[in-house]
């Protein structure tokens, strides 16, 4: 009686594992990945990605087709390198690929996820978004801080003409401008510690893209525990940690004592994560680590990716006299005027061909909150998506001449990058655009039309522009890897 129980037992034991398997089997026939270079076992595709990634998608796209699936260890991706892919994704089946992937660190270093720019889509991201863009981003702010912005160029120029004559790194005096002025913005002044702030920054975005053991095989939990980069992003949150906590307690100090932390003479946007946090009335409650979060969002926005653009512009116009030339002219001829309205046409330009060839994020992460089928090829869920917008914006197919830096092409183009556009999207598009593309849009112009107008520009002795080092940084907004070093003259 005990062997036939057995027996039958383990005949619908197995009756279920191969029920199972057929169903999977059928699964698979029927749900067809997009096509991919061909995988070895266990690493997948890992040996054919280099840095930057967003090259060598461009590459292996070209052979296997703008809808590309990669196995990256125990972890998959998508990869979009087509406009028309791009408007299906992020538009017409948004919010569907609204969300962001899962990394090691989005976890540690954004607080579990609770910023804006990588927070998961939902009821918490749109809240905080809102905040952000009433009290920081929005044109009305733009227009408050014209005067920070004013203040702090001056300081950027007088700081060139303390060392006319002589080489200088403008990449780092682009840099501290543009992450003093986010600070003083957002929080009411420069943080103390400045430089490991801007270290953490730097080093944190690099990370953000980097492909981690950890998350390339997540079921191998002695490889999270021996991560290096886990230690390493741990000791950077407990120095952001420390940052970040300076600035709520001085905060919450001067609102005790009725002292005014901003310099608009109001509040800034830390005052106002306390005053809602205090009031107790949002539908998603806040701690410190979320006001933490999105600051830090704040920062690495307004420091990295405003400097980054009007890095990439110099170098551009350097390699290229008569657009810079142009611009030049153009900016002199205007400020001369004394037009408090003034414009510059040009080098509106300038900037878009900068922001083409050089986008703040040239690969675009998302996720897929639900199954999708895309041209007959199924896209699970969670499955992680990059957009490579760098791609779409040098393809030959929309761009003539596309690797050439030519700001004249948009002269006669009603492109624009407010997210219609879809071979041009340098801010993205949808419900996960840019909040902040207004006012790094407006620190970019505002710093180019200054260095325009005071200095003359030249390279070093023995430097030769065409001898320029154009490759990109391994990072999120794919600074050039090495610094720009510039003799400036004052222009009288």
């Amino acid at each position: 009686m005990l062997e036939l129980f057995t027996t039958l037992t383990l005949s619908a034991i197995f009756a279920f594992l191969l029920n199972k398997w057929k169903k999977s089997q059928n699964s698979k026939s029927t749900k067809k990945p997009p096509p991919g270079p061909r995988k070895l076992p266990i690493i997948g595709n890992l040996h054919q990605i280099s840095n930057p990634p967003f090259r060598c998608f461009r590459d292996l796209s070209n052979q296997h087709g703008p809808l590309m699936h990669l196995q990256l260890g125990e972890s998959t991706a998508v990869v979009v390198s087509s406009p028309e892919l791009a408007k299906q994704m992020l538009k017409d089946l948004d919010p569907g690929f609204a969300d962001k992937p899962r990394s090691t660190a989005g976890e540690i270093m954004f607080y579990n996820y609770s910023d804006i720019a990588i927070c998961p889509y939902g009821g918490y991201w749109s809240q905080m978004r809102k905040l952000c863009i009433n009290e920081l981003l929005s044109p009305k702010m733009v227009r408050f801080s014209r005067s920070i912005r004013d203040d702090q160029l001056a300081r950027l120029v007088e700081s060139l003409r303390e060392c006319s004559g002589r080489a200088v790194d403008l990449t780092e005096k682009i840099l501290f401008n543009s992450n003093f002025f986010t600070c003083r913005v957002a929080c009411g002044g420069v943080v103390e510690d400045n430089e490991t702030l801007l270290r953490l920054i730097l080093e944190s975005t690099q990370v953000v893209v980097s492909f981690e053991v950890a998350d390339l095989f997540p079921s191998w939990r002695i490889v999270s525990a021996m991560s290096w980069t886990r230690r390493r992003l741990k000791t950077m949150r407990c120095k952001l940690d420390k940052i970040m906590d300076d600035i709520i307690d001085r905060h919450r100090r001067n609102r005790l004592s009725g002292l005014g932390n901003s310099e608009f003479g109001s509040e800034d946007l830390v005052d106002v994560f306390l005053r809602v946090q205090e009031e107790g009335k949002l539908r998603y409650s806040i701690t410190n680590d979320n006001i933490k979060a999105v600051l830090y969002d704040v920062f690495i926005g307004g420091t990295e990716t405003s400097s980054t653009t009007i890095d990439w512009a110099m170098v551009e116009l350097l390699r290229h006299p008569r657009v810079m030339a142009k611009a030049q002219g153009e900016v002199r001829q205007v400020l001369n005027g004394n037009n408090a309205e003034h414009t510059f046409k040009y080098l509106k330009l300038v900037i878009k061909e900068t922001l083409r060839l050089h986008p703040p994020a040239p690969l675009v992460p998302r996720a897929c909150k639900d199954e999708q089928v895309i041209n007959g090829y199924t896209i699970p869920a969670g499955q992680q998506v990059f957009v490579n917008i760098w791609a779409m914006q040098r393809d030959p197919r929309y761009w003539n001449d596309p690797e050439k830096f030519e700001p004249e092409r948009f002269e006669d183009q009603s492109v624009d990058f407010m997210g219609g556009d879809y071979h041009f999207l340098p801010f993205g598009t949808g419900k996960r655009m840019c909040p902040g593309m207004t006012f790094g849009l407006a620190n970019v112009e505002s710093a180019l039309a200054q260095l325009l107008y005071h200095f003359d520009w030249k390279l070093p002795g023995g430097v030769r522009a065409q001898d320029l080092d154009m490759n990109e940084n391994n990072g999120v907004t794919a600074a050039r890897k090495h610094n720009l070093f510039v003799v400036a003259t004052p222009y009288k």
